[in-house]
């Protein structure tokens, strides 16, 4: 039997929809990247706080796919749960929907990863709860945010190691012409 140091996936399951307004458009005349982003970093924030009942803040948008534009007029609905649980943080797993109303076709618009963390009263990492696993489904997004997870941590290393010890001289040899990489002196 769980303790209560574990939560279910329905727990932190989060669905929010809002209408896509004229404000939100870009000079393309469709719904700004950065407006979407905006909505899911809440949405992210939403689903971590209900798992970890604490305040938390975003790690890192460990992926982003814009799939199509989004419309002026158009619902936008995040559905979004944690797939992940680390020692204090989560990933939170999220699908993006829009809904033209007078057609009534849904579009898969994005899909999208945020790691959170969570804090407690006086701003530290606090342990976040287990996540209980119910049916394959949530089994396959547990496994797929453990591999997220795992080539983030790597990701993070590599950049800040890649060419950290490397001489002027030496990194010249990483800019050629086929890279698009002109070095002026």
């Amino acid at each position: 039997m769980p303790d209560q140091l574990q939560k279910s996936v329905m727990d932190s399951e989060t669905i929010y929809t809002e209408l896509m307004i004229p404000s939100y458009a870009n000079f393309g005349g469709k719904i700004h990247g950065g407006i979407l982003l905006s909505l899911m970093d809440k949405v992210a924030f939403i689903c971590a706080s209900k798992h970890s009942g604490q305040y938390c803040v975003t790690v890192a948008v460990e992926g982003v796919e814009f799939k199509q534009a989004v419309e002026v007029g158009e619902l936008v609905t995040i559905k979004a749960s944690i797939i992940y649980v680390g020692k204090t943080t989560m990933i939170v797993g999220m699908r993006v929907e829009s809904f033209k109303p007078t057609d009534g076709i849904v579009r898969h618009t994005n899909s999208c990863y945020f790691t959170m963390a969570a804090k407690d009263s006086e701003g530290n990492l606090t342990t976040v709860p287990g996540i209980i696993l119910e049916n394959e489904v949530q089994l396959r997004r547990f496994c797929k945010g453990k591999i997220i997870r795992k080539l983030s941590l790597e990701k993070r290393e590599l950049l800040k190691t890649a060419v950290k010890d490397q001489q002027f001289n030496e990194l010249k040899g990483e800019c050629q012409e086929t890279d698009k990489c002109f070095l002026t002196n």
